[in-house]
């Protein structure tokens, strides 16, 4: 296997050494990553067979990389046909934020309610690597670390349940993430402030200045779905 991950190779020796990520652990981070950067585009074939020769590993972790991927809702398995990328669905985007909405809201509210210094300043720091992402335009890393913000506030939050959904519900919103990030620079800047609104009213053990932050900032993919449907149509189902 020999693929570039954060501008380095790494080949399938790499990978069995490794003791800490398996390969299908890997091979699904690169993947997933291809995906979300749109490097491999809604609507293209995943071949299991092809997947393995391609990266000299055997099919068996590809198999539960695709799994992952299918469970995820970035593939989808279609009888008779095979496996594709799944296209971009105008409902399902919007009806994910919904369902964000209503756990993440919740969430943060029990962290604005609890809040540690420790929360906090764990907030505080991915802000400021987002600022630097930002600085450098560096979409996928600066996704990567909004992630990371969000799974940092659902974990306080101990219930593992929202955490897992908000992952799955949030899948369906990141390529549009991403897209956007890339095409309307303005929205580095607007998810830095909303992030910074939330993280001043974790300070102020405010819930409800929280909440209010929480749902601003979710609502922010509702303003550019439209405009990133009319220049990549393609990326979109057709009955949408």
């Amino acid at each position: 296997m020999k693929v570039k991950k954060n501008n380095a190779t790494v080949t399938a020796a790499d990978i069995q050494l490794s003791y800490h990520q398996s390969t299908s652990d890997q091979l699904f981070e690169y993947l997933h990553d291809e995906i979300v950067n749109m490097a491999i585009e809604p609507g293209s074939t995943m071949s299991e067979n092809k997947l393995a020769a391609k990266f000299g590993v055997s099919r068996t972790p590809v198999r539960e990389t695709i799994a992952k991927l299918v469970s995820l809702g970035f593939l989808e398995v279609r009888p008779q046909r095979g496996t594709f990328v799944s296209k971009l669905s105008i409902s399902k985007i919007v009806e994910a934020r919904f369902i964000r909405e209503a756990l993440e809201v919740a969430v943060v509210a029990y962290c604005a309610e609890h809040a540690s210094d420790t929360l906090i300043a764990d907030c505080e720091a991915l802000i400021e690597r987002q600022r630097e992402a930002a600085s450098e335009l560096n979409a996928l890393e600066f996704q990567r670390l909004d992630d990371d913000f969000h799974q940092t506030l659902a974990d306080f939050s101990q219930y593992k349940r929202a955490a897992s959904l908000i992952q799955y519900e949030k899948a369906h919103m990141d390529r549009v993430r991403n897209l956007s990030l890339k095409e309307f620079g303005g929205q580095y800047d607007s998810v830095l402030e909303q992030h910074t609104a939330i993280v001043e009213a974790l300070r102020a053990r405010d819930p409800a200045a929280a909440r209010e932050a929480m749902s601003s900032h979710l609502h922010l993919i509702l303003q550019v779905l439209h405009a990133v449907k009319s220049r990549h149509s393609e990326f979109f189902e057709e009955s949408e």
